[in-house]
């Protein structure tokens, strides 16, 4: 599948106190949306409505990155969290970004899980619908990002919601259209020349070689560029100007 246009999205505002992880200035000058994460993960309040006011001044669309309550794990710790809890987590989350998104002049514009939340709701009906549940409780109809084929993207369907397919350029695909997991070698790939060739065909032909060296297909409306992956924003930059050099537009899907 050729997009006439694809987005482009990043991690951003995962830092607490006086600690940073992402360079979220210089992200926002290149991708189309902002995963803003909300305090569970990564996140806080002076570092969201930072995030917020910037990606607002650039039109940046801002997007409610919800996970399970795991500072400590970055997010990445697999939990069992019960299904009421979880909704109402998620919706506490997305309450939090949406006032300082107000406060920009901007909104909510869309959900994503992070880290163990969005690996989990691949497979897991019960927890996918228990975060839909959260979207809904939010209240605002929010379109909601994740894997092709995964049980969140058919919940959000079968709720009336938005759903929004994305794509990794910088991860390895499993034969089965999953992501390798981080602690295997080779998980994450920063060489910048085949992160540029992987973000072109996955929005050229929604095709990527898998870890195994099969082409699969990965059919994405955007593109995930994590933040905190090594010289993050110099990849970003090169990974947009070759998709533009290839005529494709990148521009927001919310």
């Amino acid at each position: 599948m050729t997009w006439a246009s694809i987005d482009l999205n990043a991690d951003l505002g995962e830092g607490f106190g006086r600690w940073r992880l992402t360079d979220d200035e210089e992200l926002l000058s290149v991708v189309t949306s902002a995963n803003v994460a909300c305090g569970f993960h990564a996140g806080d309040a002076a570092t969201m409505r930072r995030v917020c006011a910037q990606a607002a001044e650039r039109g940046v669309r801002i997007g409610a990155q919800v996970s399970y309550r795991d500072l400590a794990g970055f997010g990445r710790r697999a939990m069992d969290v019960p299904a009421a809890e979880l909704a109402a987590e998620v919706a506490y989350q997305i309450g939090a970004l949406e006032v300082f998104a107000r406060a920009a002049g901007a909104a909510v514009a869309y959900v994503k899980p992070h880290g163990a939340l969005y690996n989990r709701v691949v497979h897991d009906g019960e927890q996918a619908a228990a975060v839909v549940e959260g979207v809904r409780l939010a209240g605002a109809g929010l379109p909601v990002l994740g894997l092709p084929g995964s049980r969140l993207l058919e919940a959000a369907a079968e709720a009336g919601l938005p759903v929004v397919t994305e794509a990794f350029a910088d991860r390895a695909y499993t034969d089965g259209g999953t992501l390798v997991p981080r602690g295997t070698e080779g998980a994450v790939v920063t060489a910048a020349d085949t992160v540029v060739e992987r973000s072109l065909g996955l929005a050229t032909s929604g095709t990527v070689l898998a870890h195994s060296g099969r082409r699969i297909s990965v059919r994405a409306r955007s593109l995930c560029l994590h933040g905190d992956t090594p010289g993050a924003v110099e990849l970003a930059r090169q990974v947009r100007s070759g998709l533009e050099a290839a005529g494709v537009r990148v521009e927001a899907f919310a």
